[in-house]
């Protein structure tokens, strides 16, 4: 069992990995293509309350889209529910990681966001570790590169 477990967590690991390299080049041609090099520049210079305020301005967009994926498969909505969780992962990888990107430094500065941060962080080093070694993982990094 723990065998597949952690086959299902390097499918997921693999493809979160994928996603998140396809939309950070995305975001950052977006932002480009939109002309948001000055806000950018903006973001990484503003001080860590506006960055917390730009921070959560993504989340809060985003964490509605989740609540109506929820009720969407509560309500027996099976594939729209999906279907909204994804457009919801997508916006929020997009969205929240362009902007946590920009502010990490700002927004480490507050301490529940850097034991949060640390502790995430923490908690993927020691999945990844453990996902790096099973066979799966290997076979989807080859088939990546």
């Amino acid at each position: 069992m723990k065998k597949f477990l952690l086959s299902l967590l390097a499918i997921f690991l693999i493809i979160e990995e994928w996603l998140w390299d396809l939309l950070t080049a995305f975001g950052r041609l977006l932002f480009q293509w939109l002309n948001l090099e000055q806000f950018e520049q903006w973001l990484r210079q503003t001080d860590s309350t506006m960055a917390l305020v730009a921070f959560s301005i993504p989340i809060l967009i985003v964490t509605p889209i989740n609540l109506a994926a929820f009720g969407l498969i509560a309500k027996g909505l099976i594939l729209q529910g999906i279907l909204t969780e994804l457009l919801a992962k997508i916006l929020g990888t997009l969205l929240v990681a362009r902007v946590f990107a920009l502010t990490k430094p700002q927004l480490l500065t507050f301490a529940f966001l850097n034991i949060i941060y640390t502790t995430i962080t923490h908690w993927l080093h020691w999945a990844h570790a453990k996902v790096i070694e099973t066979t799966v993982y290997r076979w989807m990094k080859k088939l990546r590169a």
